[in-house]
């Protein structure tokens, strides 16, 4: 493995009860830290502090704060699992629902800190392990969408595959930009044009214009 890869890997895998919680105060510390003093002052030391450890039993988990901020955003991407995929509706008439629990969904899983969530996207390095979880998340998502549009009479698109991944992509893109952005757009304003915009391309016709 490269060394600046290496710089960014975990030192400590926790195999036991008390070293996962150990890690996880590390992380709950850290995300507490980059949310009131920023990633500049978020130090190494203000995490211990915060997680009530030794600095030097911080450094048996992680090497320095890059590693424990790609961390924080492998634990946000592997939160994001769809649970309710399998429960949607896929009557007719119900594309405009089945449009709104998608983007619910995401809106849902970026609401809590979306501080945080800047400092995570505009700062995390990219490591194995997080091209590891954002491609693993992209798969799992794409296979979820591509399988509802599948199912669903009122979808008209050309292509499924290719739709569910520019749905996935409008979905998480623009959720991730207008929540996390300096001028944050109310999540009402969000979540009714992403359906708007959505469920019209869905409902398109499929067959190529005339020129």
């Amino acid at each position: 493995m490269p060394p600046a890869a290496r710089r960014l890997q975990p030192r400590r895998e926790p195999r036991q009860v008390r070293a996962e919680l150990t890690r996880e105060r590390i992380l709950t510390a850290a995300a507490h830290v980059f949310t009131e003093y920023g990633y500049a002052a978020g130090t190494t030391n203000r995490i211990a502090e915060q997680a009530r450890i030794s600095i030097g039993s911080l450094y048996q988990y992680f090497p320095n704060k890059d590693a424990i901020l790609a961390q924080l955003l492998i634990r946000h991407i592997d939160r994001g699992t769809w649970t309710a995929a399998d429960r949607i509706d896929l009557t007719p008439g119900s594309l405009r629902a089945m449009v709104h629990a998608m983007v619910r969904d995401a809106i849902d899983h970026h609401s809590d800190d979306p501080q945080l969530l800047r400092i995570m996207i505009e700062q995390a390095p990219v490591s194995p392990d997080l091209l590891d979880a954002i491609n693993r998340h992209g798969e799992t998502r794409t296979t979820q969408i591509r399988d509802l549009l599948a199912r669903h009479p009122d979808v008209r698109v050309r292509d499924l595959g290719t739709a569910a991944e520019l749905v996935l992509f409008t979905i998480e893109m623009n959720t991730h930009k207008l929540m996390a952005g300096p001028r944050p757009v109310p999540i009402a304003t969000i979540e009714t044009e992403l359906i708007d915009m959505i469920t019209r391309y869905l409902q398109g016709d499929p067959q190529p214009a005339s020129c």
